[in-house]
C-alpha cells in the first residue's frame, strides 16, 4: 500500500533535517518519489518575506 508523508518548514535546513530523520525510519527501497516545493510571499504587516519549504514523500508501507 502506498502512503504519503508531508513536511512543511519555514527554513530549508529544518526541512532537510526533518526529511532525513523520517528517511532513517523507512527502507530506502520503499521510497517511490519525493516532491519538493518552495512558496514565497510578502508579509505586508512588517515588509518581510515569508518562505515555505515543503516536501511530500510517497512510499510503500
Amino acid at each position: 500500500m502506498l502512503k504519503v508523508k508531508i513536511f512543511d518548514e519555514e527554513h530549508e535546513k529544518d526541512l532537510e533535517n526533518e526529511l532525513n530523520l523520517f528517511l532513517e525510519t523507512i527502507d530506502s527501497n520503499k521510497v517511490k518519489d519525493i516532491r519538493y516545493q518552495v512558496a514565497v510571499a510578502e508579509d505586508t504587516r512588517d515588509s518581510g518575506t515569508i518562505f515555505c519549504f515543503s516536501a511530500l514523500i510517497i512510499y510503500e508501507s
